[in-house]
């Protein structure tokens, strides 16, 4: 009889990954993360705009460490509302603009885009505001600086497509950290930095408000959700892939605030110990830094201004025309050319001319225009959080993908705090408090 040859029933021991297989497989993972980083990486540092700056460097100027513990509940709730808004973007494959023209109409719509678009046009003439300092602490004239500024953002987006102009962005994202160093030039007191950060502090003082204001309404802007759903659905972000996009959200929303508690520190060390401590400008925060920490410091936060006023000013006014021409239903994207899409470019063109123009107007009161136009931020935020809240959590749109509790209660609640505080800060001017 012949005997048949058992067959092993125990474990199977894996083939041994070839180191080719191996390398191939670590390279495919880091062009999928390359593939998808980008849009909430920019989106957040270019939140450090001028205008951000100038608000950060206030506040460490005014108030010293006291206004630090801000930081962390403006950075939860920054990585809710942007995971949101790219969240919404993967998953239905439209900007926020159409979302609130197909599913609250053309009027609502309109009437949006029109506040929205002015506090824009505020922010806009900020950047090549701040352009102006940073430049003119370098000793370039502002007449000089912000054409050629205003041209250079111009050719590099309307000459440019997506992929090489997030690239550029991306670099750009890099040069912030200049203000990390400025601030350990600095030599600030570290412990009560930590501490300041970790147990929050009180003011009666209506200026205290309004910075508080400010501050959340510089770190968690309107325009950024725009923007960053905007991007996402260009970039062809799906739901397939979200999982990297949102890493590459909560990594820029994480940084862009440890950047913003530097620019803090960094002026709460030095100008908060001198005899003036209001500045004007960002070129006042720089040069005020000179005393204290050295040129170095100085000249790197120079830097840090003329690269955030540069990158401002192109995401800005792309912002503008993404809500823009998207709730009207007009072609938007840099991916399209000029002819494809001229109301977009058209937008575009016209908000760098006048935001630029704006700036070289003589005797303009730069910081007013500045620091307004981040308080207008904080009060126009609860209307977008609202929509965002409304789409994000209809199940029609969203399916599976819709907000969980967490989500709306942070949400909902900074919608709420954002209202508070705007209602504080408008009966402190009505009684002249």
């Amino acid at each position: 009889m012949p005997t048949t040859e058992r067959s092993y029933t125990g474990p199977k021991h894996p083939k041994p990954r070839h180191p080719v297989s191996t390398i191939r497989a670590f390279r495919w993972r880091i062009l999928t993360i390359l593939a998808v980083l980008g849009p909430g990486f920019i989106t957040a540092n270019v939140d450090n705009d001028p205008g951000g700056i100038l608000t950060y460097s206030q506040a460490g100027a005014k108030y010293g460490y006291t206004l630090l513990w801000t930081l962390i509940p403006t950075t939860i709730a920054l990585i809710v509302v942007q995971e949101m808004a790219a969240r919404m973007g993967a998953v239905t494959g439209k900007g926020l603009s159409d979302l609130i023209r197909e599913e609250f109409g053309l009027r609502m719509t309109f009437f949006t885009m029109l506040v929205l678009g002015l506090a824009d046009f505020g922010n806009i003439a900020s950047e090549f505001a701040g352009l102006a300092s940073g430049m003119g602490i370098l000793g370039v004239s502002k007449y000089i600086a912000v054409p050629l500024g205003a041209i250079l953002v111009w050719a590099v987006i309307v000459r440019g497509s997506y992929k090489p102009v997030e690239r550029v962005l991306l670099f750009f994202s890099f040069i912030y950290f200049t203000y990390i160093v400025s601030a350990v030039l600095a030599r600030p007191d570290w412990s009560q930095a930590i501490h300041e950060t970790l147990v929050p502090q009180f003011n009666r003082d209506p200026g205290y408000v309004v910075m508080i204001v400010g501050l959340i309404g510089t770190t968690i802007t309107p325009w950024m959700q725009f923007y960053l759903q905007a991007s996402v659905v260009e970039k062809g972000i799906s739901k397939r892939n979200y999982n990297l996009c949102r890493m590459d959200v909560v990594v820029g929303c994480i940084i862009t605030d440890v950047v913003a508690f530097f620019i803090v520190v960094a002026c709460a060390a030095t100008i908060h110990k001198g005899p003036v401590r209001d500045i004007s400008d960002v070129a006042e925060a720089a040069k005020a830094l000179a005393p204290f920490a050295g040129k170095f410091a100085a000249l790197l936060f120079s830097i840090g201004i003329v690269n955030a006023a540069l990158m401002s000013a192109a995401i800005l006014p792309l912002a503008t025309s993404y809500n823009i021409c998207e709730g009207l239903g007009f072609e938007s994207g840099i991916d399209r050319r000029f002819r494809e899409a001229p109301a977009f470019y058209g937008l575009f063109t016209a908000l760098i001319v006048c935001g630029s123009a704006f700036v070289l107007i003589p005797n303009l009161p730069l910081f007013k225009l500045i620091l307004f136009s981040q308080v207008a931020n904080g009060i126009l935020l609860p209307f977008v959080l609202i929509f965002m809240l409304m789409l994000v959590n209809r199940p029609r749109l969203m399916g599976e993908y819709k907000n969980r509790w967490l989500g709306n209660f942070v949400a909902g609640g900074t919608s709420v705090v954002m209202i508070v505080l705007t209602l504080v800060l408008l009966w402190n001017s009505l009684t002249g408090k």
